[in-house]
């Protein structure tokens, strides 16, 4: 995110609160840097750590409810994959995801081809869609490494211990 980037979404921040009625506190403030310095789509609890380290007094308590406080107002996209925990996204425009299954890492992904996709024709009554997000699951480039790196090795020490 660009120095330009920063203070904009800064602004945003300041003017969501403003209109929503709430106080721009320290922590809130602390929370939303924390969160804007990570492209990596953290859990609240890597939050957590990061802001401690500057706000040593601050409860994981206090830094869920800033984050559900964040998603209520724009500023910050929850994001979910099953068997995974709650992420949170500094990017709140529309925007797609590759997930490692290896190491749960969460990529971003912008294509215009898949914000196309139309939207199935549901009953109303029974459900309104509202958005959508796609996930693409594979493996990371490190994890692919790490297990051609490993089969390597295996092939290796089969083939010696091969009569």
């Amino acid at each position: 995110m660009t120095p330009a980037e920063k203070q904009q979404r800064q602004e945003r921040f300041v003017a969501a609160h403003r209109d929503g009625g709430l106080p721009v506190t320290h922590q809130r403030r602390a929370v939303f840097a924390a969160i804007l310095e990570r492209s990596d789509h953290p859990t609240a609890e890597q939050v957590y750590m990061a802001v401690r380290q500057d706000l040593p007094q601050i409860s994981r308590m206090t830094v869920h409810r800033i984050l559900g406080t964040f998603v209520s107002l724009g500023l910050v996209a929850k994001t979910c994959h099953p068997g995974s925990a709650a992420r949170f996204d500094p990017k709140v425009h529309p925007h797609h995801h590759l997930v490692c299954m290896d190491c749960g890492a969460i990529l971003d992904l912008e294509d215009p081809c898949l914000d196309k996709i139309p939207w199935p024709k549901v009953n109303s009554r029974y459900f309104t869609i509202q958005g959508y997000q796609i996930y693409f699951r594979g493996r990371c480039a490190r994890c692919g490494q790490e297990a051609r790196r490993s089969s390597k090795i295996n092939t290796e020490h089969r083939e010696k211990s091969a009569p």
